[in-house]
């Protein structure tokens, strides 16, 4: 059997009145708002700044080039066979 769901739907329930639905479901905007007083207190941020930082930056090597549209350093066999807009473009980014 085809169901019309434009169709108004009648039932029982609806016979209900809104006072009655008002009496089942509490008020949430009257009430007592929940509060963590202790929230945040046993939270401590992590010194990371007394870890040693330092990192070895080598350049360029001769074997690599710098894509020109996702600005990675990457090895010359990911190069593409076109060059772009710019210049040099990894294989990822030519398509």
């Amino acid at each position: 059997m085809a169901t019309d769901y434009d169709a108004p739907r009648k039932n029982d329930d609806d016979t209900e009145s809104i006072e009655a639905i008002k009496e089942r479901i509490p008020d949430k905007l009257s009430g007592v708002v929940d509060v963590d007083e202790e929230h945040g207190e046993g939270f401590a941020i992590p010194d990371v700044v007394s870890e040693d930082l330092d990192v070895l930056v080598l350049p360029p090597q001769d074997d690599e080039f710098t894509c020109s549209e996702c600005f990675i350093v990457k090895h010359h066999s990911l190069l593409a066979a076109k060059k772009g807009k710019y210049g040099k473009v990894c294989i990822e980014c030519e398509g």
